[in-house]
């Protein structure tokens, strides 16, 4: 849950935020439904807390400007994990620790999403013309998760719970999404 600076740190979206997908929605509960049985019958382990946040990452990222939210404070959308860290650094340029949570927050997000549900598409995002290629994603997403777990007061504290989860279980969070990935390619297509 951002705090009422969130819009002033750079995580906004210029004309309109993408309108949030109710928790009635078909697409929150198929995504609901996908990680849940993913993480019970393919990965052997669950966590309804856990599986809510990934669904809710799956729900939020269907927008574009949800995956790439984070911008710099001339406010061009980042597309890659390094320029997200100069963000996150309160010695750098973000502007209160609630923002270096919230950038991180979503780095990890950012970081699990690709490594997890499009590994296919980590050779362009870590290319040779690209500053990412010196990231390990699946690193970065841990310590990223762990950064912003650590804010662990306030309105954060039930939060940071499931975020030290995400940092500790991150490659098993990775391969439930490939499972999640794989459920998706069988489901049937409508005409």
């Amino acid at each position: 849950m951002p705090d009422e600076n969130y819009h002033q740190e750079g995580l906004s979206f210029p004309f309109g935020e993408p309108s949030v997908v109710s928790e009635t929605h078909p697409l929150r509960q198929l995504f609901n439904s996908l990680v849940d049985g993913a993480f019970l019958n393919v990965v052997g382990c669950y966590d309804s807390e856990v599986t809510a946040y990934l669904a809710g990452i799956l729900t939020d990222f269907i927008h574009v400007k949800r995956v790439y939210k984070v911008k710099n404070l001339s406010g061009r959308s980042l597309t890659e994990v390094a320029d997200m860290l100069v963000e996150a650094d309160v010695r750098l340029n973000a502007t209160s620790f609630n923002r270096e949570r919230e950038v991180h927050k979503h780095i990890g997000d950012f970081t699990l999403f690709w490594t997890g549900l499009y590994p296919d598409a980590l050779p362009k995002l870590q290319s040779s013309c690209r500053k990412d290629q010196l990231l390990d994603y699946v690193e970065q997403g841990k310590t990223s998760y762990a950064i912003a777990a650590s804010h662990d007061y306030g309105i954060y504290r039930e939060q940071s719970k499931v975020l030290k989860r995400l940092s500790d279980d991150f490659e098993v969070c990775l391969y439930g999404l490939n499972a999640v990935r794989s459920r998706l390619g069988q489901l049937p297509m409508e005409a």
